[in-house]
């Protein structure tokens, strides 16, 4: 629950900002100039010197700064003598001093209530979002890994589909016209047996290179499917 003394003070305060920016806007035209001096509208500016509108320290100590007055000047009551001269040019000729990206808008008093503790054997709140985030990025984790691990399997079984009917009929179509070469002139009978020799081999590690890959995918189909 807020204090009742510290608002009391907050709104006196308030108070003394108001009164201290009356004075200095009370020559004609004195707010418009300002307002623009400050990035705000005349009309919004005019519902602050009414009390209409409530505003932060940060807009005052932007007043302070786009005028050339001292930090904390605004904070004491003032008198149109305590005007320095070179903040009152400033506001006439309409020159400001400094830029103020701020806001007018008074930031909301925190709360001074404790968060109702955590039941014996509970986890506190933050715990849970620690394990909730965790278990989140472990999920988004998992399912990345299995996404990648489906697209291999396709390019696996690609192959293997490949494989298991190659475009080439490496018994029939090549193994003939291979023959066709040998018989069609006469060769060293080594070079012949190098070329039988070849594709015999050619045959052999398709099928082993066939069977690794069949293997492959059985693998890779287990991953991740025990967690």
């Amino acid at each position: 629950m807020d204090d009742p003394a510290m608002e009391d003070s907050d709104d006196a305060q308030l108070a003394v900002w108001r009164a201290n920016l009356v004075l200095l806007t009370r020559e004609v035209g004195a707010a418009a100039r300002l307002a623009r001096m400050m990035t705000f509208s005349a009309s919004y500016l005019k519902l602050m010197l009414a009390g209409q509108r409530e505003f932060s320290e940060e807009f005052v100590r932007g007043v302070e700064a786009v005028t050339g007055l001292p930090s904390g000047w605004m904070d004491t009551p003032r008198a149109a003598g305590d005007i320095p001269a070179s903040a009152r040019s400033a506001i006439d000729n309409e020159s400001p001093l400094a830029r103020f990206r701020g806001t007018a808008h008074p930031v909301r008093k925190k709360s001074v209530l404790r968060p109702p503790e955590p039941i014996f054997g509970q986890p506190a709140p933050s715990k849970r979002v620690e394990e909730e985030a965790f278990g989140a990025e472990a999920h988004r984790r998992q399912a990345h890994f299995r996404k990648l691990r489906d697209l291999a399997l396709q390019d696996v079984r690609r192959f293997e589909r490949y494989l298991s009917h190659p475009p080439v009929d490496l018994t029939a179509a090549m193994r003939a016209k291979v023959e066709e070469v040998l018989a069609a002139t006469d060769i060293d009978s080594h070079v012949h047996a190098d070329l039988q020799g070849r594709l015999e081999q050619i045959e052999k590690h398709r099928h082993l290179l066939l069977r690794h890959v069949e293997k492959l995918q059985e693998l890779l189909a287990q991953l991740g499917e025990g967690e």
